[in-house]
């Protein structure tokens, strides 16, 4: 995918900071690789009663309305590999959403958390080997998620959102190390945030 990784993905990288650093991240040609640690996450309480905070999110502070947006690869197979949009007011209150290999099939979902988190998920076995695009849209009080494969319509994935946040592309690896590509984050409007993560057992990349 060149030409994917345009200057606000690397005004990112340049600028932004990670919420925990991966075991690598860097570019190759117009494509920014990311490897997570085994077992990074995001999660906090509920059902499993542990909290989960070693996601690989790469911040940038953003207020107002913004969007943020990122395109991956969805080729990753081991459980709870995860890539997508993470936001961030902290440590207890935050979104992530994106694609997450669950139940022996990619599902599409969010996780969002204050203080517990609640996950929402639907299968998407046609999106395999596609481009998925994953974009999440602050206005006022509320967080519009949408998510498509490359030659689809976006679909709709409600989640709320409120406070000031912080955007990203996470990556994560759950069942191993994971390697995704994620090709672009752009889309930011004044004050824009993006980020990158990765996953291991327990989370975009985004969802548990």
């Amino acid at each position: 995918m060149s030409g994917l990784a345009g200057d606000g993905l690397r005004e990112l990288v340049a600028t932004g900071t990670w919420t925990h650093e991966p075991e690598a991240a860097g570019f190759d040609g117009d494509v920014f690789r990311v490897t997570a640690v085994e077992g990074s996450d995001a999660w906090r309480t509920t059902s499993y009663g542990f909290v989960h905070d070693s996601e690989h999110a790469l911040l940038q502070p953003t207020d107002g309305p913004f969007s943020v947006e990122a395109s991956f690869v969805l080729d990753y197979t081991e459980q709870f590999d995860q890539a997508g949009v993470f936001l961030r007011v902290d440590e207890q209150a935050w979104i992530k959403a994106g694609v997450e290999f669950s139940d022996g099939a990619p599902q599409l979902g969010a996780v969002v958390t204050r203080g517990f988190s609640d996950w929402s998920v639907s299968p998407v076995p046609e999106w395999v080997g596609r481009v998925v695009t994953v974009r999440a849209s602050r206005d006022g009080d509320a967080v519009t998620v949408r998510a498509w494969a490359e030659g689809e319509e976006p679909r709709l994935v409600p989640r709320p959102g409120r406070r000031h946040v912080r955007g990203a592309a996470v990556r994560r690896a759950d069942a191993g190390r994971a390697d995704r590509d994620v090709h672009r984050v752009p889309r930011g409007h004044a004050g824009r945030g993006v980020a990158l993560t990765a996953g291991g057992p327990a989370p975009v990349s985004l969802l548990r």
